[in-house]
């Protein structure tokens, strides 16, 4: 079973949602005293502000060269996108939003796409000058539509890991006349994931590695899917230093159905959920009643980690706010034995 991906494999899951006993908990069913802290859901815009050089020729994902001259209405088609102009200090100049741009400074902006859903009339009736675009966004006709008005439209591939931060950072300043600044921020992004790192325990051996299983969850929908190697968070765990434990089990696609069978396989000893998907199964109760969890020895020690939908997956400039979370989380109790 495959899932259109926002940025990475789970981009479309961001879009339709938006540890331990004891302790009070908070709206996702997860007791409060075992979740991490959580930042505002803000972006934080460099602190010099960017002068565009334009015109700027890039390539387009899509094998077209195209031509920017104009960045004064800016409509990204993702939320990762949108995340990344705003925080190159372009926000002003940004017209529109995918659904999934949850952060606050994008609060206000009119909603053109959701879950890769692109409505050229209001992209369109917003007359952008320059229209951002994932590999994922469609429709092809939509697409279609825009460039056939005659705005400039550029297509990047979509980010499946941490090896994407830099070149998602970097082609987007060079579409909007910012190369500068493209430069700074992913050298600020990097530096944040490598203090994030620099505290991660390490275990005596590989093998002590906590084991996670990243399941996507929509109780609602009754989805319920376990992540294998494409599913778009191999690489975070593994920058966690953990195991990908439905990829160590085998699976090689995005994801598969959830059944006691894989999940006795993957013998996670945590359990990566997004937090609305969580909330959507009625928190850690729930989960653990999902068919196989409670066999697990996550489910036994009911070791869950959630993060928010918004960002999880986007690898870009608040990945080591991810990755913070992520680690705290994990190893709040020690690393897993």
């Amino acid at each position: 079973m495959r899932i259109p991906r926002l940025a990475g494999a789970l981009t479309v899951v961001l879009a339709l949602a938006l540890t331990g006993c004891g302790g009070s908990q908070d709206d996702t069913g997860a007791p409060a005293t075992a979740r991490a802290k959580t930042a505002a859901d803000r972006v934080e815009p460099l602190a010099k502000a960017p002068q565009p050089r334009l015109p700027a020729t890039v390539d387009s994902a899509d094998g077209r060269k195209v031509e920017i001259t104009d960045i004064s209405r800016i409509v990204p088609l993702s939320g990762s996108l949108n995340e990344i102009v705003f925080t190159l200090g372009l926000g002003g100049k940004v017209v529109a939003k995918d659904i999934t741009a949850t952060f606050e400074q994008a609060e206000k902006l009119p909603v053109v796409t959701r879950a890769h859903d692109v409505s050229a009339e209001s992209v369109l009736s917003l007359r952008p000058t320059v229209v951002l675009a994932d590999s994922t966004s469609g429709p092809v006709e939509a697409i279609d539509q825009i460039r056939d008005a005659g705005i400039p439209l550029v297509v990047y591939e979509a980010a499946k890991g941490l090896d994407d931060v830099d070149k998602r950072i970097e082609a987007v300043a060079r579409t909007l006349g910012v190369p500068d600044s493209g430069a700074e921020l992913t050298a600020r992004t990097q530096e944040r994931i490598g203090k994030v790192q620099a505290d991660i325990p390490a275990p005596a051996k590989d093998a002590d590695k906590p084991r996670v299983a990243f399941l996507y969850v929509r109780g609602s929908a009754s989805v319920y899917l376990l992540g294998g190697r494409d599913s778009g968070a191999s690489s975070l765990l593994e920058a966690a230093g953990a195991v990908d434990a439905g990829k160590a089990s085998g699976l090689k696609k995005d994801f598969t159905p959830i059944t006691s069978e894989a999940l006795a396989k993957a013998a996670p000893d945590a359990v990566l959920v997004m937090t609305k998907g969580l909330k959507s199964v009625g928190g850690v109760d729930g989960l653990v009643k999902i068919p196989g969890v409670a066999e697990t020895p996550a489910g036994m020690d009911r070791r869950i980690v959630s993060i928010d939908d918004g960002v999880m997956l986007n690898y870009g400039p608040r990945t080591d706010q991810v990755l913070q979370s992520l680690v705290d989380q994990l190893y709040a109790k020690g690393p897993a034995k």
